[in-house]
């Protein structure tokens, strides 16, 4: 048997975060990983870095996080890229919702800007014409995210982590876990397997979201934001079996990512054409200029989502040193470091920065209310 201070179940682009932020801070640490660094729902994710502020549990998780990903925006290998994000208004009852959006970012740490209808043609002269302004989040950014989890991870090896590739955590044992090899692991676990959680910890509901992206050959300079409509949270908050928003990402190769579909109740790979097609279709109705361009790749992922969109963070009621990470859907990517930090100050037992209460996984199986 081997004994760490924490055994981490899942190397996606949460559970890198966490290994490294554990690491850091002198835990001896082992990352249990069967498959790619990152080769999960991270490989297929946008990689926005965005506030979103619809929750407000959950916009002060994307606030605290975005904070920390101060640190990492030197990295070019990651492809960081600081292009801001403007949400688009098609009508004056959509603008009409932007102070109250600016005032709670606000209320967070975070600036936005409103913008009018001729701001928004000099930010992005490709849009459709006649839309209204919108709302400008200059500091937002973006990252490619498997290669960002490949980052964490060496540098948890750095400061002493082990990282056991290949082998797959093959049940949750007395204060450990025991491997697919047979080997037992011994210390606290963290669990943060994604979409497969409930193959280990059932009693925390969680279910698959599916969803399409494709990326166009290199078209450097036509888009400079990461766009998305206002009613974009409609699509990633709401409980609907299907549904598409417009949201568009400039790459720092010169790609264009076009997202995003959303799917309940589908736990396949395969690409759907009619929903992809929709998914275009939406795309290129805010940017006609897209219908000229060549898509050269198109994939799908799966988001793990909880039945109120919120992360299960933190211990796991009835399971001896056994916690949770997993359950973030789209924002993954944007909360992992206040995800990791959040995590480390519970084991640590230190004050966080911000209430972990929202996320805690007792929640689920107790029936609080969120």
């Amino acid at each position: 048997m081997s004994r760490y201070d924490l055994i981490i179940v899942g190397a996606g682009i949460v559970g890198a975060a966490c290994a490294a932020n554990a690491a850091c801070e002198g835990l001896s640490v082992a990352l249990v990983e069967p498959g790619p660094i990152g080769g999960g729902a991270t490989a297929a994710a946008m990689g926005h870095l965005v506030a979103m502020d619809d929750d407000p549990a959950e916009l002060a998780l994307s606030a605290y996080s975005l904070k920390l990903w101060e640190r990492y925006a030197h990295l070019e290998d990651a492809e960081f890229s600081r292009c801001g994000t403007l949400w688009v208004a098609r009508n004056p009852r959509e603008l009409e919702t932007v102070p109250a959006k600016i005032a709670r970012l606000a209320a967070a740490g975070l600036t936005a800007e409103r913008v009018d209808a001729e701001q928004l043609y000099q930010f992005e002269p490709a849009l459709v014409p006649g839309l209204a302004g919108g709302m400008r989040v200059p500091g937002e950014a973006v990252v490619y995210p498997p290669r960002m989890a490949r980052h964490l991870v060496d540098q948890a090896i750095e400061a002493g982590a082990r990282l056991y590739a290949g082998r797959r955590v093959a049940e949750l044992v007395d204060r450990g876990v025991r491997l697919d090899n047979g080997e037992r692991l011994t210390g606290p676990v963290l669990m943060a397997t994604g979409v497969e959680l409930p193959q280990l910890l059932p009693e925390l509901p969680l279910r698959p979201r599916k969803g399409h992206l494709a990326i166009t050959d290199r078209y450097p300079g036509l888009v400079h934001h990461q766009l998305l409509s206002l009613d974009y949270a409609d699509s990633a908050h709401g409980d609907a079996d299907t549904s598409v928003a417009f949201n568009v990402q400039p790459r720092p190769t010169g790609q264009i990512l076009i997202g995003s579909s959303r799917q309940f109740n589908v736990s396949d790979r395969e690409i759907n054409l009619p929903l992809l097609r929709q998914m275009l279709q939406q795309a290129v109705a805010f940017l006609p200029v897209l219908r000229e361009l060549q898509v050269i790749r198109v994939w799908t992922g799966l988001r793990p989502a909880t039945p109120d969109g919120r992360p299960y963070l933190g211990p796991v009621p009835g399971r001896r040193e056994v916690w949770v990470a997993a359950g973030h859907e789209g924002l993954g990517v944007t909360t992992a470091l206040g995800t990791a930090r959040l995590i480390v100050d519970g084991l640590l037992g230190r004050t966080p920065e911000i209430d972990p209460a929202p996320y805690l996984p007792d929640r689920a199986i107790t029936g609080k209310a969120a």
